[in-house]
């Protein structure tokens, strides 16, 4: 039987697309603007449709499959290709293309998104929201938005800020196990990701001599946020990515104790591309942001 590339949707395409490079469904729909259950739901129809696993599962976590990952290295050109398309018919200097985390993306720029939008409703800012280190050149990508000690290669590098690292749950989650001194950490879940601030570093600065007990460990900052926040764990939580949370009551830091991160945020671009006066902006945008206290 064939298959008719009318029953393919760009719009499935491109939920597919986001998800590959976010490595989560989550973050997906964040950068999409929908819910992860339409983003899983789509992914699962075009699977149906291509009658091939695009990902495998594994829990909360998914990773591309063989065939999964041709068809997002091809998208992502073509996607890639599309947008430079569109970037020139609106006039190139409105549209500044910016990629970051998924997790910076959706747990501190979109609570900002519409400050930026009112203090420069003249540019066209696109987010690509990914993990890998970006093509700058092949993905269309003006700037970004690294996570590092310090950028390697030759960019031009603007150092945007720090931050400190704390554990974090849901208030419910609190007060179920009566959190009220570090030693009550052996009654709960540990959440672990991939930072370097890990739970032995965050127990030793407590004063704590147990070794931290095991738990769940997931790799995206998002993932791990939002299972605090559903009362899954705690979770040692970036305070750039918390703090929207923390002020909204859907997340608190039980303890005092916090680490300063060894990473720092840094607004980095190639040195070999012409300068523009829209992509300074943007950067100094991202500077007045960051200098807000966390």
């Amino acid at each position: 039987m064939s298959l008719s590339h009318a029953n393919v949707t760009l719009r499935s395409l491109q939920v597919f697309e986001a998800s590959a490079r976010c490595e989560s469904f989550t973050a997906a729909g964040h950068e999409l603007g929908i819910t992860q259950s339409a983003v899983s739901r789509q992914v699962g129809d075009l699977e149906a449709l291509l009658g091939v696993s695009l990902f495998r599962r594994n829990g909360t976590r998914i990773t591309l499959s063989a065939a999964g990952d041709r068809l997002a290295q091809q998208l992502g050109l073509s996607f890639a290709d599309i947008w430079r398309a569109v970037s020139l018919a609106k006039g190139a200097e409105q549209v500044v293309t910016v990629s970051m985390l998924p997790s910076l993306a959706a747990r501190w720029f979109a609570p900002r998104l519409g400050r930026f939008i009112a203090a420069h409703p003249d540019i066209d800012l696109r987010v690509t929201a990914s993990r890998h280190l970006v093509n700058f050149a092949a993905e269309g990508v003006d700037a970004a938005i690294r996570y590092t000690p310090h950028p390697q290669g030759v960019f031009e590098q603007t150092k945007l800020g720090r931050e400190q690292v704390t554990p974090v749950c849901s208030p419910e989650y609190a007060a179920e196990l009566g959190f009220d001194k570090p030693e009550d950490l052996s009654k709960a879940v540990l959440l672990h990701g991939d930072i370097p601030e890990d739970w032995n570093a965050w127990f030793k600065a407590a004063g704590l001599s147990k070794r931290p007990p095991s738990g769940p460990s997931l790799g995206d900052d998002g993932a791990i946020l939002q299972a605090a926040i559903d009362g899954q764990g705690v979770a040692l939580g970036r305070s750039r990515l918390v703090q929207a949370d923390i002020e909204a009551g859907r997340l608190i830091a039980p303890f005092g104790t916090a680490l300063e991160a060894s990473f720092s945020y840094w607004f980095v671009r190639p040195r070999e591309m012409p300068a523009r006066d829209n992509v300074e902006r943007v950067k100094d945008w991202f500077r007045s942001e960051f200098a807000e206290p966390t």
